[in-house]
């Protein structure tokens, strides 16, 4: 395994503990529950699933997202990180739905940490540099950009669905 492979998995796997730590105890109740009025946010669909809200915009006064959206948003980005670098490249967001509680959530981010972890342990120093497996989030760019890119953004939702959890924890 080449350096850089070695100081991404070694990121990675701390940025995984984090989430963990997180998820492991995490609750439907929790994930259901809004800090606020408003802000992303997950739905029953008629179908008996879970439809996702997609924001317009990134600015501050959309409100908080839950915690329910914020798993669906890590199963998102993972799933189509997996799908676009190292699958058929045909999965779109539409096609990622909230599995529906803790449970099945926790089910669901640990399979794709399972099948990510596996595959960054194959790659080559020559994979990493190479812009054949990276298609999304870009595009002609070195797979090792989408692995780095994929490291914050898990530690970047790990970290706001542990201060949504201390905020729930101390609600009125």
């Amino acid at each position: 395994m080449s350096t850089t492979a070695r100081v991404l998995l070694g990121q990675y796997d701390v940025a995984w503990k984090l989430a963990w730590l997180h998820l492991q105890t995490l609750t439907t109740e929790e994930c259901l529950w809004r800090p606020a009025d408003r802000g992303l946010h997950v739905h029953a669909t008629r179908a008996g699933g879970w439809r996702a809200d997609w924001p317009d915009s990134e600015s501050y006064d959309m409100g908080p997202p839950s915690i329910a959206w914020l798993t669906w948003h890590m199963g998102y980005w993972w799933s189509m990180a997996l799908d676009h670098s190292f699958g058929e490249r045909r999965l779109s967001r539409d096609d990622v739905h909230w599995p529906g509680s803790a449970e099945s959530v926790r089910a669901w981010l640990t399979s794709l940490h399972d099948r990510w972890r596996l595959r960054l342990g194959t790659l080559t120093e020559a994979d990493l540099e190479s812009a054949e497996h990276a298609a999304w989030p870009y595009v002609e760019r070195p797979l090792g950009d989408v692995l780095a890119w994929l490291n914050v953004e898990l530690t970047k939702n790990a970290a706001e669905i542990g201060y949504a959890r201390f905020l729930y924890a101390v609600r009125a």
